[in-house]
């Protein structure tokens, strides 16, 4: 059984997996899961849509079926993450970043799970911490790009904040300072604070008393606060592209990477994680039904967006941020680093960057196809989007296996609508 297909198979093959965990738990399921599960499922495959190219000397022809770029799938993920990337390091300023990680007591995980809506107010309130002191103590206006991280080496509901924050900011009067102190360990009891008001203020009220022992025993048993990762003070981190690309592995990318899949039988999965506790490898092996569970629990929310921007780097400030910063730098240099990520890399590159072989090179006489049109999946239909003449079109309807209504039907259509 190929890694390719792996959870394709999982979910899909011949025990309808996917199809009797729907009609098991259906009423709660969030339409968001069904939604990328059925993208996922079309994933390269005709049905979902594709490009039509012809050869324009013997008129071969080549279908492309487009790819679901959904949040859950596998395939899609590796050439996202990279474009997401590469894009990413091209908007942060070319000065020391520090990438730190706010966890919350595991206890809580559950309430996170059930309340997803909270999960925002966790991102805001660890980069409001970060940058309150940082401007209170260096009197500075620094920057961060934030992502929630909800899954655990298990594939548990742990949901954590990373953090890559400029180290040091501008000044009131638009000069950069460079502030690279960060006192994690005093940091950790406003974070713990910050989160335990938050939830207080924002459960339900009858959950606020039913959790009363539980959060007071958590204060109780973090006297130091939640734990905070960051790296020494001082010490650097790599690139600014480095720490991007390493945020990106885990921020963009399904719960379950296929390479940690190890067995699958029909019934139960089996993969290995790493156990941080006692570091080393580990296996679990659990049903398909408890897999699928696990899995899909991490897919976000619909429209909600795991990676956010505040400070210099917020839209609000970004634009003023710039040109403070080609100044800070000098225009040259800034000009240099503004051309510095590549360009978006196509479909079409990646295959020849990949094979050594031009994708649309005709197999019969070896000339370049030229681009005929797309047939795309709308509101769960397969339409004609773009062509280039009439005939294409007709040749695109028919590979969709888009019915031409008859005259007739459309001369009956035009009458009802008339009457």
């Amino acid at each position: 059984m190929g890694q390719d297909n792996i959870l394709r198979e999982i979910f899909f093959d011949e025990n309808k997996h996917w199809e009797k965990f729907v009609n098991k738990h259906e009423d709660r399921i969030r339409p968001v899961v069904i939604k990328e599960i059925n993208k996922f499922n079309r994933c390269g495959q005709k049905e979902a849509g594709f490009t039509l190219f012809a050869c324009p000397v013997c008129g071969e022809m080549k279908i492309v079926p487009h790819t679901c770029k959904g949040r859950f799938c596998t395939s899609c993920a590796t050439g996202y993450t990279q474009e997401w990337s590469r894009e990413t390091s091209k908007r942060m300023y070319p000065v020391p970043h520090r990438h730190i990680m706010f966890t919350v007591d595991e206890r809580l995980w559950e309430i996170f799970t059930r309340h997803r809506e909270l999960l925002k107010d966790l991102m805001d309130l660890a980069v409001k911490i970060l940058l309150e002191w940082l401007k209170k103590r260096g009197k500075v206006k620094s920057g961060a790009m934030v992502g929630i991280h909800t899954f655990g080496a298990r594939m548990n509901f742990n949901p954590h904040v990373h953090i890559l924050v400029t180290e040091g900011g501008f000044d009131g009067a638009g000069k950069w300072v460079v502030k690279d102190f960060i006192p994690y360990v005093m940091l950790r009891k406003r974070w713990q604070a910050a989160v335990m008001e938050m939830l207080k203020k924002k459960l339900p009220e009858q959950e606020v008393k039913r959790y009363k022992k539980l959060f007071q025993k958590i204060w109780d048993d973090n006297p130091e606060g939640f734990v905070i990762y960051g790296p020494p003070n001082k010490k650097g981190q790599g690139s600014v592209e480095a720490q991007v690309g390493y945020i990106g592995r885990y921020m963009r990318r399904p719960a379950m990477a296929l390479s940690r899949i190890v067995d699958y039988d029909g019934e139960n999965v089996t993969f290995k994680y790493f156990d941080k506790t006692e570091q080393k490898e580990k296996q679990e092996t659990i049903t398909v039904e408890e897999f699928i569970s696990r899995i899909i629990r991490h897919i976000p929310d619909e429209q909600f967006k795991t990676i956010r921007y505040y400070g210099i780097y917020s839209r609000r400030s970004k634009r003023l941020a710039d040109k403070l910063m080609e100044a800070y730098l000098g225009r040259q240099k800034r000009r240099k680093n503004g051309q510095r990520g590549k360009q978006r890399i196509g479909w079409r590159n990646k295959i020849e960057e990949f094979t050594g072989k031009d994708p649309l090179e005709c197999m019969r006489c070896k000339e370049i196809m030229e681009y005929k049109g797309k047939v795309c999946l709308k509101s769960g239909i397969l339409k004609v989007v773009d062509a280039v003449d009439d005939f294409a079109k007709k040749r695109l309807k028919e590979l969709a296996g888009i019915d031409e209504p008859s005259k007739q039907k459309k001369k009956e259509t035009r009458k009802e609508k008339a009457a």
